[in-house]
């Protein structure tokens, strides 16, 4: 039985980062159009506020008037969530 210590060790990580994935790393409400991933100036022209929520996963949702208008980035998945949270988890400490 002991072959599989590994193994569940393994998916008791993934679960984990998966979980901290999901959590919301910065919530940025603005009306500017510089920000870096920004490709949609229109969404703050003239006097439009938008709030932008950054996750651990990678991507950052825009909000305005409370309705989500897009998502950017790319969510990370597999070995690349598994790597960014244990170098979360190791700076923490």
């Amino acid at each position: 039985m002991t072959e599989y210590n590994e193994a569940v060790a393994r998916q008791a990580l993934i679960l984990k980062a998966e979980v901290w994935a999901k959590q919301v790393s910065g919530i940025h409400v603005h009306g500017i159009d510089s920000m870096w991933y920004d490709d949609h100036p229109e969404d703050t022209e003239g006097d439009k506020r938008v709030s932008d929520y950054s996750f651990y996963s990678g991507i950052i949702k825009r909000y305005q008037d409370g309705e989500l208008l897009r998502t950017f980035g790319k969510e990370l998945t597999g070995e690349d969530l598994i790597s960014k949270y244990g170098s979360y988890v190791h700076d923490a400490n």
